[in-house]
């Protein structure tokens, strides 16, 4: 019999990750860029630095009394996977993903929120562990927990929230215009690379997914910002950790 990665490092030290049991929270965030893990660590009580190893730079912390961690995964569902495989390997029971995405629907604003509802799979690691045809969807009960607080949130503030199915890409300047075109008429809300994946591996390993990101651009409207900062991505990054935190705590609370 061949080996079993997983089973030969479940509760150890994790490879790529470089984290033990005990240093994560049941709750973990999921952003792209190392350097968006150090955003959420101001948002948590006593943050505290616990790996930083290739892309995943982690810290744990709390949040009204609840022990959140971050990790980030670096681009792309490959390393996104592996990342969710080893959080789970060391406690994690919900992973959600805090994102940068393309919006089709025309409209959704640079600086909304988007929360994904389910994934078109265009990219190839979710077929490593499932048929082409299965479908990549989240956990329905945190995810509609999460459109709910988002909504409530929204209230008498500057935060914008839409839910729709997303696309998960694998090649950025793969996306021709004919590839987003049908995108597009299939309905698809926004396009992102590394949902599906997570919502698989979610799905498989028996924990909860959950998956927010930021307007980047609009691809319908040819709103884009590509060779400046994005100020009003930079506040959505910021309105949706507040919101993923408010949501995990009321979710905590509800469990009570």
């Amino acid at each position: 019999m061949s080996l079993d990665k997983s089973a030969i490092t479940l509760g150890q030290k994790q490879y790529h990750i470089a984290l033990n049991v005990g240093d994560i929270g049941e709750y973990v965030l999921l952003p792209g860029d190392p350097a968006r893990s150090d955003i959420v660590a101001k948002y948590l009580d006593d943050p505290q630095l616990m790996a930083n190893n290739r892309e995943h730079r982690t810290f744990t912390g709390t949040y009204k009394g609840v022990k959140v961690s971050v990790t980030s995964t670096g681009m792309g569902c490959p390393s996104a996977c592996i990342a969710a495989e080893e959080l789970i390997n060391i406690g994690a029971k919900t992973l959600i993903r805090i994102g940068s995405s393309a919006a089709l629907d025309p409209t959704i604003k640079i600086g909304d929120l988007m929360i994904s509802i389910a994934a078109m799979k265009n990219e190839g690691t979710s077929k490593f562990y499932v048929p082409e045809n299965f479908p990549a969807v989240p956990d329905f009960e945190f995810t509609h927990h999460l459109i709910n607080v988002a909504r409530d949130m929204a209230k008498d503030s500057d935060i914008v929230v839409h839910s729709g199915i997303s696309s998960t890409d694998d090649a950025f300047y793969g996306e021709t215009p004919e590839f987003v075109e049908n995108l597009r008429r299939l309905k698809i809300m926004n396009i992102e690379m590394e949902a599906s994946s997570i919502y698989t591996v979610g799905h498989l390993r028996g924990v909860r997914t959950a998956c927010i990101c930021g307007c980047s651009g609009n691809l319908t409207n040819e709103e884009v910002i590509y060779t400046h900062k994005n100020e009003k991505l930079a506040e959505a990054w910021e309105k949706e950790i507040r919101v993923v935190l408010e949501a995990i705590y009321r979710f905590e609370q509800a469990k009570r």
